[in-house]
């Protein structure tokens, strides 16, 4: 059985964490995020934590998991998360029109992409972007498509990145051996 499930999460002030019907909702400043919960799993509310609770000892495997969950979500509704893109390429560039991202990545035409609700983005420069929001699943999700509209390249460095990831240019293939 996981020890991080067994870890309360303190709950800030204005953070209001709900359990009812099979649905866990945590409620802040940002919004509110709600996730179905198993039936083998509760979350007992007391004196500003929340403790993630087994009520079947075979249901282990979703102890630290749904602590996790609990935890990013209150994260969430209090701060927000946030991942930085960069592009890199000549003649990449990135802007923000309303609720979408206009992509320039070196093809024919470019690339529009509809940030979903929750997501906000913000572009530095022309090759920074941040993507913000409260629900970590969604922004993941929403910088790894992001990322796919043009992969880094290995063999020339180019493409979008996360900020901080690690490239290791490949030397390309010997001609006329």
């Amino acid at each position: 059985m996981s020890r991080i499930g067994k870890k309360p999460v303190v709950l800030p002030a204005g953070v209001k964490v709900e359990a009812a019907n099979g649905v866990l909702t945590v409620t802040g400043k940002k919004g509110k995020l709600s996730r179905p919960i198993p039936g083998e799993v509760a979350v007992e509310v007391k004196e500003g934590t929340a403790t993630v609770v087994l009520l079947d000892k075979g249901a282990g495997n979703l102890y630290g998991m749904y602590r996790t969950i609990l935890a990013n979500m209150v994260q969430g509704v209090t701060d927000g998360f946030v991942r930085t893109l960069e592009i890199v390429g000549v003649g990449y560039k990135a802007e923000s029109k309303g609720d979408a991202l206009h992509l320039a990545l070196g093809y024919s035409h470019p690339v529009v992409f509809p940030l979903p609700q929750g997501v906000t983005a913000q572009v530095e420069s022309s090759t920074v972007i941040k993507l913000s929001g409260f629900d970590k699943e969604l922004l993941g999700e929403t910088a790894a498509r992001v990322r796919m509209l043009r992969k880094p390249d290995v063999y020339k460095n180019k493409g979008i990145r996360y900020r901080g990831e690690r490239l290791i240019k490949k030397v390309g293939k010997a001609a006329g051996k």
